[in-house]
């Protein structure tokens, strides 16, 4: 599978000076630069052969069996190795050269392709064999996704970000559109064996252009790397002190929940409510793919003069409306015309929300972060997909289309709570704006766990507007890693407050140091505002059974 469930001759690397002009409008600038282009082509290749293999899995499984359960138990087995294992893959992506991941991550998708098409030739794959087929892709693609997502702001310079998610989600719903025409076709002439060869075929150009990418790492960090649990918990700090990105998370999560009908049921309708063949379906699918296109060369006007609240509002709408159509659509011409509009709803609402994640999150963590994303999204993929499949055996695939597009607008009301707002970018560019600690003795990394308190003294009239501002602070230094925080004020004088924070070690404090974003610099100056006193705000340092140490901060 592809980068897109989102993701030349010379050695390939990120030269600064081929970085488009910020101030440029056009949408393809992102593609002046050398590296992003060649990921992109090879991206848009494999796509392809994603989507010709996601038409000879489903139409396969359809030939073995008429159960819309296990039919639709095809696109769960896909999205569920992302549930599982997205979360880990993130935190190695950002532990480990995301290179060599996804080279790994390619090289075991291009064996499990290469599998399933030999058992297919040799007419030995049973439904459980293909489902098996199909999640081992998925576990590649787990491993892969977060370290796509996690690169893309490598490769691009961050004023053309939103470009390039519009570009990649415009390649893949390129291969969306070409991609089941071809896979279509190639079921009708030669059989399902040649769809799952082709998609082997397609990583051949992804794992090329990675062999010859040097990335050029930007990390000039002397400190000691993060071990795998302790970076698995930052990563769930940063999400849950993250209002944002919580809410793109729980947008995402129920849309995707509700319109994974679209995919599970697809077939089903289809093959047995429409008769159709595979011609038909691949078209369908085409016609989604070409809806999605459609809307990626309308949506950058647009996107500058209306709220990603208000256009996810709107396309989840068209959306709904899209199930209901494909519910009691006559023909498969009226299912294709339906799957146009709802084609350019699933890449208005997904590309909205993939922007506004990625947005919402500095490099550091960046990786991991994305992997909580796609653990809602996929596992929304294969708990709605087994969901509505499920019911489609029980009511019938039409009453099941009806009930997601119920479901989907009912989820619209979580708009109310959890709004996607806007975010300057630059706002989460490194600042390192706190002054090194300053040693009596040499620390070990693992020493600790270090206390830090900063003592304020307020106007006694201001204390409640203070201490409302100081959860923003709260959430800040949560985010960069601090396992524990309080505010305390003295009873004996009125006004005097002292801020705690606990970093769970030596080194956990000093990448806090290195964390720190402009953003939370801006939160920092809106509480010293607040101070009254003679003196700035008192800074203090405790280390937890502190002794003489080997290892220094100058080291």
């Amino acid at each position: 599978m592809g980068f897109g469930c989102t993701l030349e001759a010379d050695s390939i690397r990120l030269m600064a000076d081929a970085s488009p002009s910020p101030s440029s409008t056009s949408p393809w600038t992102p593609l002046r630069v050398k590296v992003f282009r060649a990921m992109w082509l090879a991206a848009l290749a494999s796509n392809v052969g994603t989507w010709v293999h996601e038409v000879g899995a489903a139409w396969l499984m359809t030939s073995l069996t008429t159960s819309a359960a296990l039919i639709a138990l095809v696109q769960a087995s896909a999205t569920l190795p992302m549930f599982v294992f997205a979360l880990p893959a993130g935190v190695l992506s950002d532990l480990f050269d995301r290179r060599r991941v996804l080279l790994l991550a390619q090289g075991w998708m291009t064996l499990a392709a290469g599998g399933l098409a030999l058992i297919t030739a040799l007419d030995a794959v049973t439904p459980q064999r293909l489902l098996v087929f199909t999640a081992a892709l998925g576990c590649g693609l787990a491993f892969s996704a977060p370290a796509w997502q996690a690169i893309v702001p490598e490769l691009v310079d961050r004023s053309e970000l939103h470009k390039a998610v519009a570009l990649n989600s415009m390649g893949f719903n390129s291969a969306r559109a070409l991609g089941p025409a071809l896979g279509g076709l190639l079921l009708a002439t030669v059989g399902p064996a040649a769809n799952f060869a082709l998609n082997a075929v397609s990583f051949a150009g992804v794992l090329l252009v990675l062999a010859r990418w040097r990335r050029d790492r930007d990390d000039d960090s002397l400190l000691p790397g993060e071990r795998f649990f302790g970076a698995f918990r930052g990563g769930a700090r940063y999400v849950r002190n993250s209002p944002r990105f919580q809410a793109v998370m729980v947008r995402g999560g129920l849309f995707v929940l509700a319109a994974s009908a679209w995919w599970a049921l697809l077939p089903t309708v289809v093959r047995f409510q429409l008769g159709a063949g595979p011609g038909g379906y691949g078209v369908v699918v085409g016609c989604f793919g070409a809806g999605a296109v459609s809307a990626a060369w309308f949506l950058p006007p647009i996107r500058e003069k209306v709220s990603a609240d208000a256009l996810a509002l709107f396309a989840s709408g068209i959306f709904s409306a899209a199930l209901v159509g494909m519910a009691l659509a006559p023909a498969v011409w009226a299912v294709a015309a339906v799957a146009i509009l709802a084609g350019g709803a699933w890449l208005t609402v997904l590309s909205g929300y993939n922007v506004a994640a990625q947005s919402s999150l500095p490099g550091w963590v960046r990786a991991r972060a994305l992997s909580a994303y796609m653990v809602v999204f996929f596992g929304g993929m294969a708990i709605g997909s087994s969901l509505w499949g499920g019911l489609a055996d029980w009511l019938g695939s039409r009453w099941a289309l009806i009930g997601a597009a119920g479901v989907l607008l009912f989820g619209l009301l979580a708009a109310l709570r959890f709004r996607l707002g806007k975010v300057d970018a630059s706002r989460l560019a490194p600042s390192r704006h706190w002054p090194a600690p300053l040693l009596a003795t040499d620390q070990e990394p693992d020493g600790g766990p270090v206390l830090v308190t900063v003592e304020y003294q307020i106007d006694p009239t201001r204390v409640r507007e203070f201490e409302l501002a100081m959860q923003k602070l709260k959430r800040s230094r949560r985010r960069a890693g601090s396992i524990r925080w309080g505010l305390w004020e003295d009873v004996a004088q009125p006004g005097r407050y002292i801020e705690s924070f606990v970093d769970e070690s030596w080194v956990d404090h000093l990448r806090h140091h290195n964390r720190l974003t402009e953003q939370d610099r801006s939160i920092e100056q809106s509480i010293a505002a607040f101070h009254v006193g003679a003196e700035p705000p008192l800074l203090r340092h405790f280390l937890s059974h502190a002794r003489p140490r080997r290892w220094s901060a100058k080291s």
